[in-house]
């Protein structure tokens, strides 16, 4: 087996400190007893050991009546982080008062940062409108290009979970996302009706506009026909989705929203072209690019044998922006096998299902985000991939460069007929959207099936 230096950014969360201890512990214990049957027996027993103290550990982290409790306030700083005398006269009594605040006493952070966009963000913005300098474009452009990230999976807790803040709050809730989206480069309810009314339907797989399996996924070309298709094609493909899935009524309220968020960029670009550019056009394109780069980096690496299975379909990382910074969007796989598991869960499911990933051959990384992880595959730097990868199950075995030569392996290009046999799609299926148009839903959903059937032959060609 190949001696891999596993180096550990202290900036990890401390959750995430705690897993990856877990997983090297893991690593070393397989190592020196891998040859024995005396060994494996100790082996498993000090992973049982090492495995209950772990998840006792992350439960004391999330229970609020645990000595141990530790709310999430700020992104970039943890308690231990901020001087006691801070603490004590501004943090700890701000953090009281905004557990009452949210739903979950461990999520201070989102209403930290609903303030800081309203009260930073927003103000900035209007400002810019009254009165626009060239230097505060850039920097109130790079504030909010910095915020994005977390911007957006707060977001994606709010849209999986039905808000974040106390039902007391709930207009507040409700109401927020309408002056924030704009502003943070999202368009009204998109990200809502894409991710949870599509994405998580069809999971990267053959339907899923999003999906990674017919491009190959360490190639430039591919990349950026994937990215040029999202941001130019979207606004349409993803309504002709929902009527080709029978429902009109989800595709009229994307266009709806989706147009009317165009239509709000171009009236305020022609209110003020310079501000209308920083405040709303560049944050819109840095998001849309973003995007595509995070999800080619999160479903880029597919198992070849089993594309259907969370498990193989997408990834695990202990990372410093996917965790910290973007409220444990590394552990992609736990997402989607739960899309409901609350953010700090994550950690604490994947130590308690380790035996489950690793029979079904996920894949972990440390020290790489999903920016990262699309850039190496593009630049096919496997070995690096090697080296980020943390082994688990029958990995653990394997060199390095029997890694490299594994993971290379995940990014090959499904062909049509790969994809009828791997997702076991019959004629009968494939062509049951376009009868079930043609019976219900009148010469626009025949028109809008037309489109679609054009927009499938570029897609393949």
């Amino acid at each position: 087996m190949a001696k891999m230096d596993h180096h550990v950014n202290s900036y990890l969360s401390d959750s995430d400190l705690v897993v990856l201890e877990n997983l090297l512990h893991d690593v070393r214990l397989s190592t020196v007893h891998q040859d024995t049957d005396c060994g494996a027996t100790h082996q498993a027993s000090g992973a049982r050991e090492s495995d209950s103290d772990t998840v006792t550990r992350l439960m004391a982290m999330n229970d609020p009546t645990s000595p141990d409790f530790a709310p999430t306030v700020f992104v970039s700083w943890d308690d231990k982080d901020i001087h006691p005398f801070l603490n004590r006269h501004i943090v700890h009594p701000y953090a009281r008062l905004a557990s009452r605040i949210v739903r979950h006493p461990t999520d201070i952070v989102f209403f930290t940062h609903i303030l800081m966009y309203l009260f930073v963000n927003l103000p900035s913005a209007l400002y810019l409108f009254y009165n626009f300098s060239y230097l505060h474009g850039v920097l109130h452009t790079g504030f909010t290009f910095w915020c994005i990230g977390s911007f957006t999976l707060m977001m994606h807790n709010h849209i999986h979970n039905n808000g974040v803040l106390a039902k007391e709050w709930y207009w507040l809730d409700v109401l927020f996302p309408y002056v924030t989206e704009p502003l943070l480069g999202h368009t009204w309810h998109s990200y809502y009706f894409h991710h949870i009314k599509h994405h998580h339907i069809e999971g990267n797989g053959p339907y899923d506009l999003s999906s990674t399996i017919r491009y190959q996924r360490d190639d430039v070309m591919h990349f950026l026909h994937y990215v040029g298709r999202f941001i130019f094609l979207i606004w349409a493909e993803l309504p002709i989705y929902f009527i080709r899935k029978n429902r009109p009524w989800l595709a009229l309220q994307t266009s709806f929203w989706e147009l009317s968020s165009y239509l709000f960029i171009y009236q305020m670009t022609c209110l003020h072209l310079q501000a209308g550019l920083f405040v709303f056009v560049l944050p819109f394109a840095l998001l849309r690019l973003g995007l595509m780069i995070g999800n080619w980096g999160q479903h880029a690496l597919v198992d070849e044998v089993d594309p259907d299975s969370d498990f193989r379909s997408s990834i695990t990382l202990i990372d410093v922006p996917s965790n910290r910074f973007c409220f444990n969007d590394g552990y992609h796989t736990s997402h989607h096998l739960n899309p409901l598991r609350h953010w700090r869960d994550h950690p604490v499911h994947f130590v308690q299902s380790k035996e489950a990933y690793a029979t079904g051959r996920a894949l972990v990384f440390h020290n790489i985000d999903y920016l990262m992880m699309t850039i190496t595959l593009l630049r096919k730097d496997y070995a690096h991939l090697a080296d980020c990868l943390i082994p688990i199950g029958d990995q653990v075995g394997m060199s390095k460069a029997e890694l490299a030569a594994m993971l290379r392996t995940k990014t090959r290009r499904f062909t049509e007929e790969d994809i009828k046999k791997k997702f076991r799609i019959t004629a009968t299926s494939n062509t049951r959207r376009w009868s079930s148009a043609k019976s219900n839903g009148g010469h626009l959903d025949i028109l809008m099936m037309n489109l679609a059937a054009m927009l499938d032959s570029w897609y393949t060609d």
